[in-house]
Order: structure tokens, then sequence, then C-alpha cells
């Protein structure tokens, strides 16, 4: 029997199908050059970067929130910045201009375009996480980095440093932080950024919010945390405690003034 009598002429799902093929066949063989070029991921960082100062434009500061300029905190700079996971993106369009920051960035690859946007702002990258180690044992560059955020703040420069460990518990402090600040001295300071218009992507680990354009902002600083050079085992799990505790109330006031603000 002819086989090709039985099959018949093709559908048109039949078509469609492997139209659908060929397209994600070619997205696949474009998917790597695009991810590796340069002028790519610089342009879509400068994408995010315009869309957060639009953020930043159409977002009314709200009363209560915290004065970022004007120095109402030089008195504990060099300081560290301590910021939540999927609750940081705002800060470098909020961060006051003219004052030297340097942020720890994953080495991820998806955290690449962040290291590149936050260098539109003029902040330095340093590239880093403080996750724990994989399975493979791959060096993830923590204590690189630590060591770079420790000069910078010798140096008199700002830091930023997200406190939760990727992928781990969220809002919930890692001992990074805490060794920073006892290393270096320096106080940690945890901060918050919300918008009263925002959509949380809740099937994400640490529930990643996309703050949107046109409604209304707040910034919450907390007292600062100092870890004494002496710190022992016991007391830096202490500490570690009352950052998660500090940030966690910090993050709860910003969204409070937003929401409660008419």
């Amino acid at each position: 029997m002819d086989h090709e009598a039985v099959k018949g002429p093709p559908t048109r799902s039949g078509v469609r199908g492997r139209r659908g093929g060929t397209s994600k066949t070619f997205w696949r063989k474009i998917r790597e050059p695009l991810a590796q070029s340069r002028f790519v991921k610089n342009a879509i960082a400068s994408l995010f970067a315009q869309f957060v100062r639009i953020i930043r434009l159409t977002n009314r500061v709200v009363d209560g929130s915290a004065q970022m300029s004007g120095g109402a905190y030089s008195q504990f700079e060099p300081i560290i910045i301590a910021l939540w996971h999927g609750q940081h993106l705002l800060t470098p369009a909020y961060y006051p201009k003219g004052r030297p920051l340097v942020a720890m960035v994953s080495r991820s690859a998806d955290a690449e375009l962040n290291a590149l946007m936050i260098e539109k702002f003029g902040i330095e990258a340093v590239r880093g996480s403080g996750g724990r180690e994989s399975s493979k044992r791959r060096d993830k560059g923590g204590a690189t980095a630590l060591i770079a955020l420790k000069k910078s703040l010798a140096t008199g420069k700002n830091v930023a440093m997200i406190a939760d460990i990727p992928h781990g518990t969220p809002r919930d402090a890692g001992l990074g932080i805490v060794l920073l600040a006892r290393l270096s001295g320096r106080p940690i300071l945890p901060a918050a950024i919300a918008t009263s218009r925002r959509k949380v992507l809740e099937r994400s680990w640490d529930k990643t919010t996309i703050n949107l354009p046109f409604g209304r902002s707040s910034i919450v600083v907390g007292a600062p945390v100092f870890v004494p050079a002496n710190a022992d085992e016991a007391e830096m799990e202490r500490k570690r405690q009352e950052v998660t505790a500090a940030l966690n109330a910090a993050t709860a006031e910003a969204y409070r003034l937003v929401d409660g603000s008419k």
C-alpha cells in the first residue's frame, strides 16, 4: 500500500505546526548570540533605566517618607544600605545624585542586565553572590565581592547589598551583610521603597515587585544597625535577626505609607 496516499495532503494545522517548529528553531539559533551581544544587552539596560526614571518621575513621594537628599544620613556615612530581593529595583532612581555608591550584584547571567542598568545611574557594580554553594561547589564570588565592598567603604563610598540569600528564605537576612558590617566597622541602614501601583510576581521565589507609573511612592530608612568588631557567632546571629526585623519593619512601613495615603 502507498503510505503517501494514506497520509494525504497536509492539513492547515499541520502547516501551522511546522511553521511554529521552524519559528522556535530560529529563535533558539539567534537567542544565544543575542544574549552574548554587548550592544543588545546595553540597549535593554538603557530601556530598563528609562523605565525606572519614569517610575520615579510619575510617583509622588508621600509625606512621612525619608528625605534622602540634604545629607540627612551623612552622620552615618559611609553606610551599608540593606535591601530585600525583589524590592530593590527602584533604588538607583531614588538614590541621591553626587554620592558615590557601589552595589553588589549577583554573578548570574540574569543579573548582568541589572548591573548594566545601575551603571546608567553612575552606580558601580561589584559582582558576587551570598548564596550557598551548589553541588558543583561553584565559586559565586561572595568573598571577593565582600573584600571589594569593604575597600569601597574604606575610601568613603556608600555600598548597597541585598540582605537575603538568593533562592533562600525571602526576607530573611543572611550573614554576609552582617559580616561586612563587622569587618568594615560601618553601620547597616535598612531601606525600603514602595509604590502604590505595582504588580507582584507571585510565582517568583522573592515575590518580585514590578513598580508602575502614575501613583505614589515612599522611602523608609530604619535605624542603623552596628556590628561590633569582636562579635562572636552568637552576636552575629543576633545582629542578623536585628537586620531582618528592621528591614521587614521598613518594608511594611513603606507599603503602609503608599497604600494608606490619598
